[in-house]
């Protein structure tokens, strides 16, 4: 348990520090591209199929500023 959560510091700090340097049209693209590949992953799935996230995760809550829900 404590293994993990120390590499879960560690893998998040180095993705806190990744988005630093990066212009918020960077991020835009990033976001873009994250969501034609959820759109590709839930093709694949087949017409009625839905990807379902877990509740308690809060990053899937949030949106980027700027955006609307979809």
């Amino acid at each position: 348990m404590l293994l993990r959560l120390a590499y879960l510091a560690v893998t998040n700090t180095f993705a806190a520090l990744r988005l630093l340097p990066m212009s918020d049209r960077d991020k835009d693209v990033e976001i873009l591209d994250l969501r034609h590949q959820i759109t590709v992953l839930q093709r694949q799935l087949g017409a009625d199929a839905r990807v379902r996230s877990a509740a308690e995760d809060p990053g899937i809550s949030r949106r980027a500023p700027g955006t609307t829900a979809s």
